[in-house]
């Protein structure tokens, strides 16, 4: 008969006929989310000598989450959340970004839209990823690694790099700002992991701080146009301008080289409802697949099941297009489809798989009741002009994805702590290492070809702060931090006691909190020690600071580094 007390860690300890039974049995091995069992998948499923096959499919498919992640949030999320900030009709800011390579399509937006609304949307795969974390007491680790080593990484190797790759002047007063927000919310996790606990008060605190930092934006921000306007009228008028980086005053657009306009008929064309339905249906554009590189279409072959699979169940408002992305039959379909995922990623499927009076089951009720408002809406409207209601589409929009990204982000999860079994890994290092680098990596990308295109400055904006509040940066990291440590706390509380216990990995958990904390200080001393000028030595102090960083924590992990102080 198995203890109870028994860490799932040690089933690699047990002989290989009973590491299944161990799996199964033991309350530490079970899964409480997620629609896969991994932990059973490898040591009941895969056969012991056909466990490197099982890991590597695990590896992959953890690849594909995060592909999942990046796009959901890319396509979908983000545009309705646009839709939604532009329907309630926020006055829109000086700064113009062309943030939409990765996460993105971020118009001219308003401090308000940008800390709220754009924040988590750009921040929605970090947020869901560590509200899920921490939901289980047992998998906090991978949120708190997760969100300090993100924090390094981006700070560190994505800004270093950006210095590196064309040096700089930023802004000081939002650098400042945010860095000393930033340095605030790492105070605050570094107290709760000292107690290793977090209480109501404290889960709290750090909402609340989110919502003082929202403010202080939004005021300097007024106080900043205010200032602006004043100088304005005391001077000779001159042209707006675009935030321009480039020295050599050549424009660059992120716009991905659009050239629909070149292909769009002299004359209208009126299509068919059932054209309309498969156009918008199709997530290749021929044109754009014969002008990218090779790289871009391999990665487009492995997105094109999700994108289809996500225009089928959500949909897109665009306010900016004629039709604001009005598809009539694709639209309808939506009414039926959105709710059912609604249903279906809520708890596992838990409430869309019961069954009303232990007869129909609640994901039928679901069908029927969208099925019967899609004919309604199909009735009484036309293909060619979107109706007053509209925007519902975008708020529905919102829901589903937001759905999607957890359903995605508890797989990741679940996977993470599975590999954390099977290694023998600590849930902080997995959280540093692939959660950190699999959320950060499309940031990277981004950040280094708006860097290498001229606009250096707005790549550091979407690293370190700025007017527009985007991902895993000085300016949204604290928004990942407050509201994915605070919310996740407060939703664990909502079914456990109102104090949340935090398992702490010893050593490993200081030295990331140290490191993390010691880069912020060395940032926010050493770039107003240069005048705010980035230069390419400050960008390889910050990369070489990060490797010996991991070094550190590596050899940690595999117990090379010890302190018996903290053990």
């Amino acid at each position: 008969m198995l203890a109870v007390q028994h860490k799932c860690r040690e089933v690699r300890q047990q002989n290989v006929s009973e590491r299944c039974s161990f799996i199964q049995n033991n309350p530490d091995c079970k899964m409480d989310g997620g629609f896969l069992n991994y932990l059973n998948g490898v040591f009941c499923v895969f056969p012991a000598d056909l466990q490197p096959l099982s890991v590597t499919l695990y590896v992959l498919w953890l690849f594909y989450l995060f592909l999942i992640l990046g796009t959901t949030a890319e396509k979908f999320f983000c545009p309705n959340l646009s839709a939604i900030s532009t329907k309630l009709k926020l006055a829109h800011n000086v700064a113009v970004s062309f943030y939409k390579l990765v996460y993105c399509v971020v118009p001219a937006v308003t401090s308000l839209h940008g800390v709220t609304f754009l924040a988590f949307g750009n921040g929605a795969p970090d947020v869901f990823s560590a509200v899920v974390a921490f939901s289980d007491p047992r998998t906090a680790g991978l949120a708190i690694g997760a969100l300090f080593g993100a924090g390094i990484f981006v700070t560190t190797i994505v800004a270093g790099g950006i210095a590196i790759v064309r040096p700089f002047t930023t802004a000081s007063r939002p650098f400042l700002r945010d860095a000393i927000f930033y340095m605030v919310a790492v105070f605050l996790t570094f107290v709760a992991l000292y107690f290793e606990k977090v209480t109501l008060a404290e889960a709290l605190s750090y909402i609340g701080l989110y919502i003082f930092y929202v403010l202080t934006v939004v005021v300097s921000t007024w106080l900043h146009k205010r200032q602006r306007r004043e100088n304005l009228a005391s001077s000779a008028p001159t042209e707006p301008e675009l935030p321009r980086d480039s020295e050599d005053g050549e424009s660059s657009s992120f716009s991905g080289g659009d050239y629909r306009e070149e292909y769009q008929p002299l004359l209208p064309l009126e299509e068919s409802t059932l054209q309309i339905l498969t156009h918008s249906m199709n997530p290749l554009d021929y044109r754009k697949w014969r002008r990218k590189p090779c790289y871009w279409r391999v990665l487009k072959v492995f997105k094109l099941p999700v994108e289809l699979l996500l225009l089928l169940t959500v949909p897109v408002v665009d306010p900016d297009r004629e039709d604001q992305n009005w598809k009539r039959p694709l639209n309808c379909l939506h009414l039926v489809t959105a709710p059912l995922v609604c249903v279906l990623t809520l708890k596992s499927g838990e409430y869309g798989l019961y069954k009303i009076q232990a007869v129909f089951p609640v994901w039928g009720v679901v069908i029927l009741t969208g099925a019967l408002l899609a004919v309604i809406v199909f009735c009484t409207t036309r293909n060619e002009e979107p109706p007053r209601y509209h925007i519902i589409f975008a708020f529905l929009g919102f829901l589903v994805s937001a759905m999607w990204i957890n359903a995605a982000a508890t797989e990741v999860v679940n996977i993470l702590r599975t590999l954390g079994v099977i290694f023998r890994l600590s849930n902080t290092v997995l959280g540093l290492t692939l959660l950190a680098w699999g959320n950060s990596i499309g940031d990277t990308f981004s950040d280094l070809t708006m860097a290498r295109q001229g606009y250096p400055r707005m790549a550091f904006s979407a690293c370190f702060g700025g007017i527009i509040f985007t991902k895993l940066c000085f300016l949204s990291f604290p928004a990942d931090m407050l509201v994915g440590v605070g919310l996740g706390c407060l939703l664990q509380m909502t079914n456990t006691k109102l104090v949340v216990k935090l398992e702490s990995d010893g050593l490993l958990v200081w030295i990331l909190a140290g490191a993390l904390g010691l880069s912020l200080v060395f940032s926010f001393l050493a770039v107003p020690a240069q005048c705010f000028h980035l230069s390419r030595g400050y960008g390889c102090c910050l990369i070489v600071y990060y490797l010996v960083f991991l070094t550190i924590a590596l050899l940690t992990e595999f117990r090379v580094i010890r302190l018996s102080t903290f053990s």
